[in-house]
């Protein structure tokens, strides 16, 4: 199952910053589990909702070089306050460090500017193609469904 958390960027600076929202509502299927009697967003799916829009900084950075922007590591994680449906979050990422292989951020999730989860993310990126030749044609796809759902989710002012 694929969790999109992430319902808006609102503001992204290759290179440097992005900011995103997720709506939490109750037609979210794991609300039904988490907990029937008083829902609440999974932490781990918080810090996914960071790692999707850290991700998409990754990409527009990198003009889609990589098909694969995964989590590797997470450091410092600060929960606070429960999020509820009906609530909005902000995603606020920094990208502190980056390389070949990898991207550091300094992450934030928050509701009225109130902070309910902190991390510092490191996100790995590479093609299929990379070990597996043959896979090459795989990685385009994913960039081309990547770049039609970033333009569903930015609505970035260069391009008009």
């Amino acid at each position: 199952m694929y969790f999109s958390l992430i319902d808006k960027i609102t503001s992204l600076i290759p290179g440097e910053k992005i900011v995103a929202t997720k709506s939490l509502s109750m037609a979210e299927e794991y609300l039904q589990d988490h907990f029937p009697k008083f829902p609440v967003m999974p932490g781990v799916l918080m810090i996914e909702a960071m790692t999707q829009s850290c991700a998409w900084l990754v990409r527009v950075t990198e003009n889609f070089a990589h098909s694969m922007v995964l989590l590797q590591e997470v450091k410092n994680v600060k929960f606070g306050q429960f999020l509820q449906p009906g609530q909005t979050m902000t995603v606020t990422a920094t990208l502190t460090a980056q390389d070949e292989k990898t991207a550091t951020f300094k992450a934030e999730g928050s509701i009225g500017g109130k902070a309910r989860v902190r991390a510092i993310l490191t996100l790995c990126k590479y093609n299929l193609a990379d070990t597996r030749p043959h896979q090459a044609v795989a990685d385009q796809k994913m960039i081309a469904c990547l770049k039609d759902r970033l333009d569903l989710l930015w609505e970035n002012p260069s391009q008009k």
